[in-house]
């Protein structure tokens, strides 16, 4: 009861009973998600200079439900599933990152067949929770993806200076770091320096900050060797990306600029070493137009697909909004 993927949706439907097949499968015959996660034919793997286009989907799992103006906006499911398959259906799109109930309905859905998985690890720390620091790892396993035929694991590293609860988040972290490269598989790391204000969680997007992110982010654990960093679009990417040696795929984020604009920061970070390509979820996900297709091939437009880099004289953005994952 899953779609073909060759037959995947074009347009988002109002069918309420559109997904009720997922519900009957996970009552009647659970198991299937295990099967079907068996049967799934394997993406061939990154390559240098061939950059990946991967699309996010784990907020909900945090209970970061907003795009813009609208808070709830992702809590949607049918909505969420539709726009995913229509991202997943173009050709130049790699891969997912997603938490274990939104894989595991894609993998049902027939969706992923030669996509790169990742799943998301760390879903504890809630939007808006009270310890929102002590971001506890609720989500996938490094045994529980290997089982899945997954490529890697996501986890967000958010440090906060003022917090107690930041050292057993990178703790964690470290630990997990090294259960993913027991296993061969990919640890991206989403690390931010942080701050509470007024009651809420905000990542220091300045460009000395993204530094000291990623240079406490990619000394954890007792190996680095699977480790990939997942970062922001700020100010002096060039400087951010000489801090590390390590593949780095770009996050989107929930922006506050144009579609434009991002995609012209985009393209400008994209032509720098050791960038490996974009993940990305609400951008491309929500666009202000409504025309996820459309976004997601603008996207696609931007990777670099060649053995041969082109390095882009246009100048990065300067963008410092809140971002949030």
């Amino acid at each position: 009861m899953s779609l073909n993927p060759a037959t995947a949706i074009t347009a988002m439907d109002d069918d309420p009973r559109r997904y009720e097949h997922l519900s009957a499968i996970r009552l009647e015959d659970p198991d299937a998600i295990a099967r079907a996660a068996k049967a799934r034919r394997r993406h061939p793997g990154p390559k240098s200079g061939t950059q990946n286009f991967i699309v996010a989907a784990d907020h909900p799992a945090r209970g970061a439900l907003a795009v813009g103006n609208d808070p709830v906006a992702m809590a949607d499911r049918r909505q969420l599933l539709d726009r995913l398959q229509i991202a997943l259906a173009n050709p130049d799109v790699d891969g997912i990152l997603a938490s274990p109930d939104i894989m595991d309905d894609l993998l049902l859905l027939g969706a992923l067949d030669g996509k790169l998985l990742f799943g998301s690890m760390n879903r504890g720390g809630l939007s808006g929770l009270v310890n929102e620091f002590d971001d506890r790892f609720t989500g996938h396993t490094a045994a529980a993806l290997e089982a899945l035929g997954a490529d890697g694991g996501k986890m967000l590293t958010r440090i906060c200076l003022g917090d107690p609860d930041t050292v057993a988040t990178l703790e964690a972290t470290a630990k997990t770091i090294d259960s993913l490269a027991e296993r061969k598989l990919i640890a991206m790391v989403e690390p931010f320096l942080s701050v509470r204000e007024h009651g809420k969680v905000r990542n220091d997007l300045s460009t000395n900050a993204v530094i000291k992110s990623v240079a406490i982010a990619e000394g954890l654990g007792s190996t680095s060797a699977y480790t990939w960093m997942k970062l922001p679009v700020v100010a002096g990417m060039e400087r951010v990306m000489a801090a590390t040696t390590m593949p780095t795929v770009l996050l989107g984020g929930d922006p506050d600029s144009s579609q434009d604009d991002v995609f012209a920061s985009w393209e400008a970070a994209l032509a720098l070493p050791g960038v490996q390509g974009l993940t990305v979820g609400r951008t491309l996900l929500y666009p202000h137009d409504g025309d996820v297709a459309g976004a997601v091939a603008t996207a696609a437009s931007l990777l670099n697909r060649s053995a041969q880099r082109t390095l882009s004289t246009r100048p990065a953005s300067t963008r410092t909004a809140e971002v949030s994952e």
